[in-house]
């Protein structure tokens, strides 16, 4: 199984940018999805996360302005983002409860946004 993100790039604060994470392979299943992120010299911090069935969380600093969401038929989740401020600025990752000969958690290479002021 693998998972990949994408979507990231520049945009002006204020702006919006919608991030995915796909995952690919054969007889798995996703339980809970989640968008982490990891400023420079900073630690990686939960954004949000989002179970199978739907039910959402968030930190505290996005509520209100990311959304996150997920497609179950496609292995997919994103994170829409809008109102994006300069300290949104980080390598966004996604992380994945994956079901498959077991259960472990999967990360997908990160994907940069940045925000200017």
């Amino acid at each position: 199984v693998q998972l990949q993100a994408s979507g990231g790039g520049l945009v002006q604060a204020g702006g919006s940018l919608t991030l995915s994470c796909a995952a690919s392979g054969i007889n798995f299943r996703i339980n809970d999805m989640a968008w982490y992120r990891q400023a420079p010299g900073k630690q990686r911090e939960l954004v949000a996360t989002i179970t199978r069935g739907e039910n959402t969380d968030y930190a505290d600093s996005v509520k209100g302005r990311f959304t996150i969401s997920r497609d179950n038929a496609k292995n997919w989740a994103y994170l829409q983002m809008n109102s994006l401020k300069p300290e949104d600025t980080a390598v966004y990752y996604c992380k994945a409860a994956i079901v498959y000969r077991g259960m472990y958690d999967l990360w997908g290479q990160g994907t940069q946004v940045t925000v200017s002021s």
